[in-house]
This record gives C-alpha cells, structure tokens and sequence, in this order.
C-alpha cells in the first residue's frame, strides 16, 4: 500500500532508503570471509556495507568510499556495529581505489548510480517526482549543476545528451523547447525541467512505461557526475587492486553501465583473441577473470514488491584469475 500522510511518506522514504537492492544474492556470490579486505566504492546508506562488515571479523577490514559526504552519519551506524576496522573516503571510487596498492584486496562491490538516500532528499534535485533546485550534484562541491547543463548547452549538444546517454528518442525536440523557454527565463527547479518535456513529446509518450522525464533526468545526471567515465576508471583500478581469488560485483540499473560492465567482463574472461584464419592461436592470451553470473542477477517478484526500485537492477560477479 503506498503511504497516504506526510509523515507515511517520510517513513516510506527512510525505509527505501535502507533497503540494499539483491543484498542476499550479493552475499552468496562475493562470499566474505573472516580477515577479508573489502572495498565498498558507493556507500550510500550503508545497508550493503553492514552486510558484509558483519562477516568479517575482527581481522577484517572495510574501506568505504563516497562522492557524497552527507553518508558519514550512516557510516558511523555501521563502523560502530561492525566487528572489523572500517575507513571512509570522500571522493570518486575511481581515484580512492587508485590509491591502493596492487592486489591489496579481497572484495569489492560497487552499486552504481544515484542512491535511494539522494533521490529522497528532494534539495538534491536528483528526482522528477519533486519541485526542487534542479541540481543533481552528487558531491555538491563539484562545480557544474544540472541547471548549469541546460541553461548553458547549445541545442545540438543537449540533444546529443539525451540520445547518447538516455537513449531519449524524443531528444532533439526536447532540447529545442529548453531552448525556446530558457529565452525568457533560466530555468531553476526540476518541475520547470518536467513540464518542458511533456511539452515536446508525443502525447502517447507521456502514458508509456514508466515517467516521460526519466530518460532526461537521468542523462544529466551521468554528465554531471562523470559516471561512464568514472566506471570505466573504476573497473580497471578495481581489477588491478584484487588479489587473485578476490571478487568484483557491479550493480547497475541502466543498460549502459550494464553494457560496460558485461564489456569488461567479458574482455578478462576471454582466450584466445587471435581473428579467425590462423590454425594455431599465436596471441598466448589467457583469461584472467572467470565470470560467476552467466547472465545478470536480478529481482525476485517478492523484492519488487517491497522495493520498486529494485526492478532495473542487474548484478554482475568475476572472481580473479
């Protein structure tokens, strides 16, 4: 049932917000053990973190990272709780896992994009569902904001945006109707951002699946945080940072990362790379990951059901060679 008061729908954001998407099948698959060095590159809330803290032991360690520094109150709960040693890193996952040493670690998980805590806190500017400042900084010291992207951006760059990273079939004509409102006035607010594109779309578009402004929302998003990029830094640090035997989980809620994720699994699982012909394999490529999740993990009904946003989530787990 979904809450009907004010204070229901607080309630409801908290809980959400503590809710870890497919927390049991992340368990089962990166399998923690006691004296184990884990790296969590996106905290959050902290329900993962807990989860896997309370598996290590006293000779464990946890190194949390976030680009958001509101999440030291929730790490607090879980280093006070854990039974291991725990750090916490401000900053992008990319550059603290750049600073650990070579095969330093056991474990590390990521679960990529926006969390539930920055969606609910509407100043942020991360949600179309709310009216606030059309932000969606995910460290607010960065310098350029949503309102910055689509106050400033030229037409032809806004929609390539929106294609390229929201894969918004409506992009061009949405870019031109920015355009022509930022004329008369900067825009300010997410709501201002959501009436402009369900001014440009087709009608029928604004009763398809799931809200006409995701797709917007959620390109200026991964710019303004650098996401692709950060991942594909990230996978690379995150390989190199593994001991052999450790485990890398990946947990995305959109096709691209999960394309870049399945990409870069892939390409360390692979043999042989020599182009078909030769009939002996001359490269001596061998593969250095094993891929445990033959196809994502995702939701069962039952999750769904209790946390909706879980729907597009998509877990990938190698264990190194």
């Amino acid at each position: 049932m979904l809450p009907q008061t004010s204070l229901q729908l607080r309630e409801y954001e908290m809980a959400l917000a503590h809710t870890p998407v497919l927390l049991d099948e992340l368990i089962e698959l990166l399998r923690p053990r006691k004296g184990d060095v884990a790296v969590d590159c996106t905290f959050g809330g902290g329900g993962h973190a807990e989860a896997v803290a309370a598996l290590l032991g006293a000779r464990g360690r946890l190194i949390a990272v976030d680009r958001d520094p509101s999440v030291a109150e929730y790490f607090r709960d879980v280093a006070r709780a854990a039974p291991c040693a725990c750090e916490l890193y401000h900053g992008n996952f990319a550059a603290v896992l750049a600073e650990l040493d070579d095969a330093s670690a056991d474990l590390v998980y990521m679960d990529l994009g926006v969390s539930s805590m920055q969606l609910d806190r509407r100043e942020r500017g991360f949600s179309y569902a709310y009216d606030a400042p059309l932000d969606m900084r995910m460290d607010p010291e960065l310098k350029v904001s949503a309102a910055d992207l689509v106050n400033t951006l030229p037409e032809e760059e806004l929609a390539d945006i929106f294609r390229r990273y929201g894969e918004e079939r409506y992009a061009k004509s949405i870019a031109r109707g920015i355009v022509m409102t930022r004329k008369k006035a900067p825009f300010a607010t997410t709501c201002e951002l959501v009436e402009v594109i369900k001014r440009n779309i087709p009608t029928p578009a604004l009763f398809g699946a799931g809200n006409p402004s995701r797709r917007v929302f959620q390109a200026l998003r991964i710019v303004v945080n650098d996401e692709l990029q950060s991942l594909a830094m990230g996978l690379e640090e995150a390989y190199r940072v593994l001991r052999p035997g450790g485990r890398l989980a990946a947990m995305s809620f959109h096709s691209l990362e999960d394309r870049m994720v399945k990409e870069f699994f892939r390409g360390h699982a692979a043999g042989c790379i020599c182009p078909p012909g030769p009939p002996q394999c001359v490269c001596g490529h061998e593969p250095t990951l094993r891929v445990l999740t033959r196809r994502p993990v995702t939701p069962r009904a039952q999750e769904i059901d209790v946390n909706p946003r879980s729907k597009s989530a998509k877990l990938r787990v190698a264990i190194k060679l």
